[in-house]
């Protein structure tokens, strides 16, 4: 793992003052003619197929196993699900500001596609982000934003992806109960150069662990509605930040 980078305190304070009540309200659609790409990862049925799972495929650096089964809580609540309902919020929200989403898979019922796959698939969009939750010791809390190195296919994106980053970062703060990672990376951000969907990219992109599954407080918050939707706003506004340059002004509820 390699030096990590500084939190962007300017963007979260400036996320505060844009969301403000006195914020003006806009009724276009920020996002309209763009296109996001959303990988969810994991999959429901991964468990059912090991040798799927066992395939080896390129991440751009070395070989890796085509998926895995993804993490749990104490309680059986699976990683793969909480992934699929943050990115259908969130697909649903980037609809409503004119964006067309790509998703790497259609549902929780299925198996895949590989690692490397679901990075190609998202590499015509504007922007893109891998939803997760780790799987860490039961102890640390706390969500962490993994961003790209430079490895060649993804070259020309490393600065933009680390600029998004730092937006989901402050949009996280500011709009969910979840707090930076205390066990993992530094500060909430951690470089990473041994994924496949952060090594294969060819536009703007980061990975967010939203929390730490097998932690009771961190599992308490995740496996809710509430706070799944409240993610994936959180999500949508670092988005409009990144693609229009501005926070999203107050928002009816949704």
């Amino acid at each position: 793992m390699s030096a990590c980078a500084a939190p962007d305190a300017a963007s979260h304070a400036a996320y505060h003052k844009s969301i403000s009540p006195s914020a003006s309200r806009t009724s276009h659609k920020p996002l309209a003619g763009k296109i996001v790409g959303i990988d969810p990862g994991h999959n429901g049925l991964n468990g059912t197929h090991p040798a799927y799972l066992a395939r080896q495929v390129f991440n751009g650096r070395t070989m890796e196993n085509c998926n895995t089964t993804g993490t749990q809580t104490a309680s059986g609540y699976t990683e793969s699900l909480f992934n699929w309902n943050v990115a259908r919020y969130l697909r649903a929200d980037l609809h409503k500001d004119g964006a067309r989403v790509v998703l790497t898979r259609r549902n929780n019922s299925g198996i895949g596609p590989c690692v490397d796959k679901r990075s190609t698939m998202l590499n015509h969009t504007d922007v893109a982000i891998d939803i997760h939750a780790d799987g860490g010791l039961s102890r640390g809390r706390g969500f962490t934003v993994l961003e790209p190195v430079a490895d060649g296919p993804n070259d020309k994106v490393i600065g933009s992806s680390i600029r998004f980053g730092h937006y989901v970062h402050a949009a996280l703060l500011a709009e969910t109960p979840m707090r930076v990672s205390d066990y993992y990376g530094r500060g909430g951000y951690i470089l990473r150069n041994d994924l496949a969907g952060l090594n294969l990219t060819t536009v703007p992109k980061v990975l967010i662990e939203c929390g730490n599954m097998p932690n009771p407080a961190d599992a308490a918050l995740l496996t809710t509605t509430d706070v799944q939707r409240a993610i994936a706003r959180a999500l949508e506004a670092a988005i409009i930040r990144f693609l229009t340059g501005r926070w999203p002004s107050v928002r009816p509820a949704r």
